[in-house]
């Protein structure tokens, strides 16, 4: 049976902008990985450059100094993805020099675990803890019960994105609009925010780079009160899979607010439908006045 007239054309011009596609990336050099470089000083001891590229106003976004962290992580653990890490913020990260200090507390056959100081200016920033395995090895029985979250098509036409900080203009996005009217000043009554997101020069989403995607979006909270600063205490990622797709979908929800703390759950899906991290955070509600 013959092809249509031109499908064959239309094949070879697929495959040819796709094998083009891979070929860019090979050799791209990308934000997060230029943001990320690392110098090993010592066993144990590394440094990097912190960027403005992905702060909120004058502070870092917490996501991104956790990616620092993971690198030099990764750097010192002989297996290559991180299963759990978990950072407690104990002060703002400023853009500039950063020393990441890892010690090691147990290497096995399946896991590795170790810790991070992240210091500036003599004074820890963050503090890191992480269990590294080998995601492509893992296996097990399978008991899921929850599905990706509904999301927007990709395609569809996007509402105007106000300005925002530096970070914002890191990704691309594509958010539930229904979850989103706080922009103009509606409050939905629902702590909830969902969509797609992908990193705006073409990067692929790794392992390393889903605790940045963990906090990329807006805080969910937005929908319920006025606030403008909701600082995070500490934020765990648990990595399930890895990404297999340019763009994920995610879903960040609150259901505790008091006290001047929240609890911020997290679900990152890929394209294909794999779940590819969980998060959980708790933050400060600031008082007004």
């Amino acid at each position: 049976m013959r092809e249509p007239e031109g499908t064959s054309n239309r094949r070879f011009f697929r495959v040819l902008a796709q094998k083009s596609c891979q070929i860019a990336r090979r050799f791209a050099v990308y934000e997060l990985d230029d943001d990320t470089r690392m110098t090993e000083l010592s066993p144990g001891s590394f440094r990097a450059r912190v960027s403005d590229r992905w702060s909120i106003g004058a502070v870092p976004n917490g996501g991104y100094v956790m990616a620092l962290g993971v690198t030099a992580l990764e750097r010192a653990l002989p297996h290559p993805d991180p299963v759990t890490v978990t950072a407690h913020f104990l002060r703002p990260a400023e853009p500039g020099d950063l020393d990441v200090l890892v010690e090691v507390a147990k290497v096995g056959k399946s896991y590795s675990t170790a810790s991070a100081r992240l210091v500036q200016g003599g004074t820890e920033r963050v503090r890191m803890l992480a269990t590294f395995a080998d995601l492509s090895r893992a296996e097990g029985p399978t008991y899921i019960r929850a599905e990706p979250p509904v999301v927007p098509p990709r395609d569809a036409p996007r509402p105007p994105r106000p300005a925002g900080p530096a970070i914002t203009e890191r990704f691309e996005m594509s958010l539930a609009e229904e979850t989103m009217r706080w922009v103009n000043g509606e409050r939905s009554g629902d702590a909830e925010i969902r969509g797609w997101i992908r990193f705006a020069d073409g990067r692929l989403p790794d392992c390393r780079s889903l605790p940045l995607f963990a906090d990329a979006f807006p805080p969910p909270v937005f929908n319920v009160i006025d606030v403008g600063w909701v600082p995070t205490l500490e934020l765990t990622v648990h990595v399930r899979a890895r990404p297999a797709s340019e763009w994920l979908r995610a879903v960040f929800r609150t259901r505790f607010l008091f006290g001047g703390h929240l609890e911020e759950d997290g679900e990152l899906w890929d394209e294909h439908g794999t779940l590819v991290a969980l998060s959980r955070q708790i933050a400060v509600v600031p008082r007004r006045g």
